[in-house]
């Protein structure tokens, strides 16, 4: 079978709910995919920063295989031994008091919006029901019904009310928009340090300070959103890290497998999470012993081979070589570490046709928002890779 074979097969059999470019890939190895004819491509989308540790990273394949062998699952009716030192290395690494473990990053976001009503019912003495949370113009946080309650995205919501109340848009960036919305019901203010499918937007320096302190004021928790932007993934630990913030939960995913497994978690202090009992909340496969096996895994070749460092670094050289480019359809150019937009202007035609033009020169990007050119590799490409990459996008960046 070929490209086109696989492609029908997937339209006739498989619901239409993506646009991906038009590349079958069947194997990949660090930064390198392989595709059903024989072609190779350099992956500069990480699966939305799932695979910060590169495809199939040995240890993390070593380590998957083993525990695959041993034990699976268990569900939550029973302890296993890895999820205590996952959640003893995960909080020690990150800096809590608990975590909860989930699959994906959707069930991390609702379960950090749970949280924060339950603690605003019990500790804020919010009357029940009545919690109110803020959100931002511009997010992405998932695309459950409640998660979509609160998306701006009129194409993520179109067909599937009823939406989930509760919740309140606001300016992204804006500190004194945060402000004004704040009533004495609002127990949360959910934000994404930098907006990923937004188009790589990275706010002003003092935003998310502001944001912390505004928070504080008025008895407000602060979640931040570090599912695509935690992990390495902008040259620190957590992106808030940029800006010296510490948020009252975290919720983390995608790179915390490595992109070997589903596994999410929400991260907060005792007083937050501490606040959950038996019944309040669960997960069949959360917490399972294959996940968290992969994930400890996944955390020790982070910090061994030194990937948030390389994030910075090359995240600079990125930065710089990006902004030298000369061509008509560039607007702007945003981003930390090794995670970069494109912004493109409206004449240039929008960015699929880039991405499609990479994508035959071997390099596999995707288009978010329609103008913007997302660029996020493993952490693990190397800086001739890196100029490789950066060869092409000038090639395609000076196209009519």
């Amino acid at each position: 079978m070929n490209t086109a074979d696989y492609i029908a097969l997937e339209n006739q059999y498989s619901a239409h709910i993506y646009k991906p470019l038009n590349v079958v890939l069947t194997r990949g190895s660090g930064v390198w995919v392989d595709d059903v004819e024989g072609r190779r491509y350099l992956d500069c989308l990480a699966a939305y920063s799932a695979v910060n540790q590169g495809h199939c990273h040995p240890r993390l394949v070593k380590v998957m295989v083993e525990q695959a062998a041993k034990l699976a699952l268990t569900s939550r009716a029973f302890r296993n031994l890895q999820l205590p030192l996952l959640a003893k290395e995960l909080c020690e690494l990150l800096g809590y008091d608990m975590m909860l473990p989930m699959n994906s990053g959707a069930e991390a976001v609702e379960t950090a919006i749970k949280a924060a009503r339950k603690w605003g019912y019990e500790v804020k003495g919010v009357p029940e029901d009545h919690a109110h949370i803020l959100t931002c113009h511009g997010n992405f946080h998932g695309r459950t019904i409640t998660v979509i309650s609160f998306s701006p995205q009129e194409s993520y919501r179109d067909g599937f009310g009823p939406f989930t109340p509760g919740f309140e848009l606001i300016p992204f960036g804006d500190a004194s928009a945060l402000e004004a919305a704040i009533t004495p019901h609002t127990v949360a203010f959910m934000v994404e340090p930098i907006q990923g499918e937004g188009g790589v937007i990275v706010p002003g320096e003092d935003y998310l300070r502001q944001a912390r302190a505004i928070c504080d004021r008025h008895n407000v928790l602060l979640i931040t959103d570090e599912i695509q932007s935690g992990l390495g993934r902008t040259g620190k630990l957590l992106a808030a890290e940029h800006w010296g913030v510490r948020a009252d939960v975290v919720t983390i995913g995608k790179a915390l497998s490595g992109g070997m497994y589903p596994v999410s978690a929400v991260l907060a202090d005792r007083e937050i999470l501490g606040l959950f009992k038996p019944g309040d909340h669960g997960s069949t496969y959360g917490g399972n012993p294959l996940a968290c096996a992969v994930a400890r895994e996944a955390l020790r070749v982070l910090v061994d081979e030194d990937l948030i460092e390389r994030s910075a670094q090359l995240g600079d050289y990125l930065m710089s070589r990006l902004r030298e480019i000369e061509s008509p359809h560039i607007k702007e150019i945003r981003g930390k570490g090794l995670w970069a937009g494109i912004v493109l202007r409206p004449e240039a035609g929008g960015a699929r046709r880039f991405c499609e033009a990479l994508m035959e020169r071997g390099m596999l990007c995707k288009e978010t928002h329609w103008n913007v050119i997302r660029l996020a590799p493993p952490l693990v490409i190397t800086r001739e890779e890196l100029d490789w990459a950066l060869e092409r996008l000038v090639e395609v960046l000076q196209m009519p």
